[in-house]
């Protein structure tokens, strides 16, 4: 689990962006509608940052073209996003806020 930051320092309607390593893409952690979610920070359509996009109950906007995302499961809702995002575990351990990120496609593959 990767430690992202206290849970008061994440209001409600508020996002942040994790880089964990070279390797690992981005990751966006949202606090909406009273739950923590967490998806991959780059839109699936073009390179832009999910969590500089706006936030409506459980969806993301895409602060580029305006593809919306379920922030529960990573799908788009409109165009012009086709591909999920991928949507990583997010807990609340002593009042810090951790993420787990998803296993790659590939490498639950293999």
């Amino acid at each position: 689990m990767i430690p992202v930051c206290r849970i008061e320092d994440l209001p409600e309607g508020e996002s942040v962006r994790i880089e964990i390593d070279d390797a690992t893409p981005a990751i966006a952690v949202f606090h909406t509608d009273g739950a923590l979610y967490a998806v991959d920070d780059t839109c699936s359509h073009q390179d832009a940052s999910l969590s500089e996009g706006w936030v409506e109950g459980c969806f993301v906007e895409c602060p580029l073209h305006a593809a919306l995302f379920d922030l529960r499961t990573g799908a788009p809702v409109c165009l012009p996003a086709r591909r999920p995002v991928r949507t990583h575990e997010v807990s609340v351990v002593d009042g810090m806020i951790h993420v787990r990120p998803a296993v790659p496609e590939e490498e639950a593959v293999a």
